[in-house]
């Protein structure tokens, strides 16, 4: 297929890599193809958007190692014909045997890193939360799917146990990681075979994790939480120096949370409430925003970025101060949604210079992920964001079970007396977005996508570019982004010259970086009840739609017709 040029009424051209898909009957868009065909396999089976995504799920921790498994953490946005919102908090915990003062600060590590010394929140068993990917993804489909764990499972099995042909972008992501997955003999086996990153068109299979699914499948999720495999994996962190026990997998719950809502230019905003931050923060610097007139700035402006960047500063400064589990630190969740708040820091914004921003709220007042995102056309819409946390998470393979734990550890702040400092059973703040988009009470769009920090401010810039610049769903996830915590200003390397020199006039220090975040996936919901579903060039993501259907009611074929 050929590309297709972008245009912004300022002259900023951006070519978008792939195409959209349609269906009438179903649209799943993952960030694998494999992934995306499984969760169309249970559409075409008859069944729902969540067996479909589910399906996806224990597919990309196949196929995806790298980003997603069973014993990360993740948010689930799932909403259902009658028009309610379910989000299912399976983010991980902190081991009961960890304190604030379990690691030390790097105190050579740059502004805002969770960097400590010798990494042992981010390398080995010592970075391992307990997991909630699991008992989550079960809890969805006992809730919500109509076909049994072991069908939804099938899929992933069979790409476990078959094999499946390695992409260049899972290449690029154990080079990346080749150093720190050298020091564990399970995983280098699989992906570092005779010392080197395994090649692009390989064909890989992963036979104990097949038959770690198996066991799921056949005995559910308290295998993990309470059984044998549990059992197991307490047994080989009691020997290697990491803090989970088995109490922390018995005791572990899932949560659900009641969904928050905000308005942007007459749409309205719905996604999980902290300790996810993304929607929380997507809807307050959307409520700043709605004070320009962006659809005049135009896209790709050096007003409209300089615009992004402060609100994404207003953003981080509060988020740091103030975002969190809400078991552990009141997060003034109400002040930060309100226009009145935004007025505020919107009054003190300047069009010409960069403003230093602290936080205006405090706790108490009134990396590498995966996302999917799927819709039936019966009214079931499913945004899910789920991790390991960093790529390959902790970067070992649990002996004998081909499972890659998380390395969530490396989320919470490690210097105490913070708002995200550790805390045992505390739950860990993510960026994660998985947000869905109503006009006048139905769905107009679902998005969200993996990447750490840089998660929430890519989907607030692609509802921008949906709302106020009137891209299509292809454009809005692929058009060029910006980001900043703060310390200095990412831009994708697309941008203009002449618009980056006017950035660095006004204050900004600008760095252009090949890619921000990761492969956003999302849906388009049209009045004629067809759905487009788009993914973006920064991973191997694939749409498909589901169209068509049965034959019509009274049909036959006659062959004594055909004869004559």
């Amino acid at each position: 297929m050929p590309r297709t040029d972008w245009r912004s009424r300022a002259g900023t051209i951006f070519t978008c890599e792939k195409r959209a898909a349609t269906g009438s009957r179903g649209m799943v868009v993952t960030n694998h193809p494999l992934a995306s065909a499984a969760g169309a396999e249970m559409l075409a089976a008859g069944g729902n958007a969540i067996d479909a995504a589910i399906a996806a799920f224990f597919t990309l921790s196949v196929v995806e190692p790298m980003m997603v498994g069973v014993l990360g953490g993740g948010m689930a946005h799932i909403r259902t014909p009658d028009g309610t919102h379910h989000v299912i908090d399976g983010q991980s915990t902190a081991p009961l045997a960890t304190r604030s003062t379990t690691f030390t600060p790097d105190p050579n590590a740059a502004p805002g890193s969770m960097d400590t010394i010798d990494r042992r929140n981010a390398v080995g068993p010592a970075a391992v939360a307990a997991p909630g990917n699991l008992m989550g993804w079960c809890e969805a489909q006992r809730r919500f799917g109509t076909f049994p764990l072991a069908d939804v499972m099938e899929p992933a099995i069979r790409h476990a146990s078959r094999g499946f042909r390695v992409t260049p972008y899972l290449h690029e992501c154990v080079s990346d990681c080749a150093s720190d997955m050298l020091r564990d003999a399970e995983i280098a086996r699989l992906y570092l075979p005779e010392g080197s990153p395994i090649k692009p068109g390989t064909r890989l299979v992963t036979g104990d994790y097949a038959e770690t699914l198996r066991s799921i499948a056949r005995d559910g999720p308290d295998l993990l939480y309470g059984g044998t495999l549990g059992q197991h994996y307490a047994a080989h962190m009691a020997k290697s120096g990491g803090y989970i026990a088995m109490d922390d997998l018995m005791r572990y719950r899932t949560i659900e949370r009641e969904a928050l809502r905000g308005t942007y230019r007459g749409y309205e905003i719905v996604g999980p409430p902290p300790p996810s931050s993304g929607p929380l923060h997507i809807i307050q610097m959307l409520n700043i925003l709605e004070g320009y007139d962006i659809s005049a700035l135009g896209f790709g402006t050096a007003n409209t970025l300089h615009l992004l960047a402060e609100v994404l500063k207003i953003a981080f400064a509060d988020r740091a101060a103030a975002t969190a589990d809400p078991a552990f630190v009141r997060v003034p969740v109400a002040k930060l949604l309100s226009k009145e708040y935004a007025a505020e820091r919107r009054a003190r914004m300047s069009m010409t210079r960069t403003t230093r921003w602290s936080a205006g709220v405090a706790p108490g007042e009134g990396a590498h992920t995966t996302h999917l995102t799927v819709a039936d056309n019966m009214g079931n819409v499913v945004a899910s964001t789920q991790t390991i946390n960093s790529l390959f998470g902790a970067r070992y393979i649990v002996p004998g079970t081909g499972l890659i734990p998380n390395n969530y550890m490396f989320v919470f702040d490690p210097h105490p007396g913070r708002a995200s400092s550790v805390e045992p059973g505390k739950r860990v703040t993510s960026s994660m977005a998985p947000v869905i988009v109503l006009r006048d009470g139905k769905p107009r769009y679902a998005l969200g996508l993996p990447g750490g920090l840089r998660i929430f401010p890519s989907v607030m810039q692609a509802l921008s570019n949906l709302i106020d610049h009137g891209m299509t769903v292809q454009e809005a996830v692929e058009a060029p982004r910006i980001w900043t915590q703060g310390y200095g200003v990412e831009v994708e390397s697309s941008v203009g010259a002449d618009v980056l020199a006017e950035l660095r006039d006004r204050g900004h220090n600008i760095a252009t970086v090949g890619n921000i975040a990761g492969g956003m996936s999302a849906i388009q919901f049209d009045e004629d009840a067809t759905m487009t579903g788009a993914a973006c060039w920064r991973a191997d993501g694939t749409p498909i739609g589901i169209a068509g259907g049965l034959a019509r009611s009274g049909v036959r074929f006659r062959p004594e017709a055909a004869r004559r």
